[in-house]
């Protein structure tokens, strides 16, 4: 029998195991039809795209199971300590200010105090920030080659409109990859300073508890990592360890985070001692979790850049927040917020400006909606001014990504070169009336 017969017969078994329903059959049959190295007909054409999103589907079912066992095996390794801090009624002792340390950051971050709310930023820690930023790069460089490389635009573009969009929900395949890209860099240095500036108030216990909500990949952790490992030779003497409590509904933002803190930031001579504990779950559900969050327990909780554009989701969004700020935060702890600028006015929809009446009233109208008081609030900018920085500023005068620009190049399809900026608001505030500090 010739061989045209022979692939003739096959096709023709193969569409009726099709109409009969027989799917077995039919992928028996069709591995024949593999094997002959025949061409395809535009039916077997199709069966081979099903067969092969199948298999697609079955792979990420398995990767998040693997998953979800080594973020339990995390959760596993940090449960004894956070048990017997919760116990613990002793108050974790504040770092003494340094000014030393100060003065060092001062010079290297080429901070401007513009006034009384405004700080303007325009360096960084060449040490710390160059070495993390490459290190950054070197894990996203073997994590992109794992993706299948017919697939990767697409998956990349999916990702981009969902960070893009006003209230990214991060839940495709490669948003967390196209997180660490697009906008981990820039929300590193904006925390790096926020912590900068509790330190400097002597605000910053010696081993701090941290709850992060919508925590991504622990962005807060790294950037309090690296704010002390800018001041280890003020802190050789005290060795702060922080203990990090991740709460995040996507596990694949929290997953990435912890490999590349395992991978290039753990194995360091000069790591910061850090504990996780990850909590893979929606906050705007909190009630319906018969709160497992510790109780009074936290000195800072966090929110940052997780503020809805929606007014629906932000309503619910903030009762979320106010109940677990008064479950959560210790006696005397603090909440620290993060708002991109023109997002905050935009809120209240007011366009962003230099009024600071307008300014306060903006703030303070912001954290009554959040059952909050404020402690004291800053602009880091790296203009010196509350309008968006120019381009032609920001070549001249701000530190250049020398390792991540690639990556916004080839997959973000960026013109011009990437920059360390930052135009957001540092805001603290507490549940309890404490005296504003300035």
């Amino acid at each position: 029998m010739s061989n045209f017969i022979r692939q003739w017969w096959r096709s023709r078994r193969f569409r009726h195991a099709l109409k009969r329903g027989d799917t077995k059959l039919a992928k028996q049959i069709f591995k024949e039809i593999e094997e002959a190295r025949a061409g395809f007909s535009l039916l077997e054409k199709q069966f081979r795209k099903q067969l092969q999103a199948e298999q697609d589907a079955k792979s990420r079912v398995h990767e998040n199971v693997t998953l979800r066992q080594k973020l339990q095996h995390a959760l596993h390794q940090v449960e004894t300590l956070e048990k017997k801090q919760h116990s613990s009624t002793l108050a974790s002792p504040k770092l003494n200010p340094d000014s030393g340390f100060i003065n060092l950051i001062r010079n290297q971050f080429n901070i401007i105090e513009r006034d009384r709310y405004t700080l303007q930023a325009m360096g960084i820690d060449e040490g710390v920030f160059g070495d993390f930023e490459h290190r950054l790069a070197l894990f996203l460089k073997k994590e992109l080659k794992k993706q299948n490389p017919q697939n990767l635009k697409l998956e990349i573009e999916k990702a981009r409109q969902d960070l893009e969009s006003g209230d990214p929900h991060y839940n495709l395949k490669l948003s967390s990859h196209l997180y660490l890209i697009k906008s981990f860099l820039d929300n590193v240095y904006c925390s790096y300073l926020a912590w900068f500036l509790i330190y400097q108030a002597g605000l910053l216990p010696q081993n701090p508890k941290i709850l992060d909500i919508a925590a991504g990949p622990s962005t807060v952790a790294f950037s309090l990592n690296l704010l002390l490992r800018s001041g280890s030779q003020f802190l050789e003497d005290i060795q702060p360890h922080i203990s990090y409590y991740s709460l995040e509904k996507q596990a694949l933002l929290q997953f990435r985070g912890l490999q590349l803190w395992r991978q290039y930031i753990e194995p360091e001579e000069r790591a910061t001692n850090i504990y996780f504990r990850f909590k893979t779950t929606d906050f705007l559900k909190y009630e319906a979790q018969d709160k497992k969050i510790p109780q009074s327990f936290f000195d800072f909780i966090v929110v940052s850049h997780c503020f809805f554009s929606d007014s629906d989701r932000r309503s619910s969004a903030n009762l979320a927040y106010k109940q677990i700020f008064k479950d959560a935060l210790s006696p005397d702890g603090l909440v620290l917020l993060i708002v991109q600028g023109e997002k905050l006015f935009s809120l209240y929809e007011k366009p962003l400006n230099e009024d600071r009446r307008q300014e306060q009233d903006v703030i303070e109208k912001f954290l009554e909606d959040l059952g909050l008081k404020l402690t004291w609030y800053k602009y880091l900018t790296s203009s010196g001014q509350r309008q968006s920085v120019s381009s032609d500023f920001v070549e001249k005068n701000l530190p250049p990504q020398k390792y991540i620009h690639a990556f916004k190049t080839q997959y973000l399809k960026y013109q011009s070169p990437s920059h360390y900026t930052v135009e957001d608001y540092a805001i603290l505030g507490s549940l309890a009336d404490i005296p504003s500090i300035s």
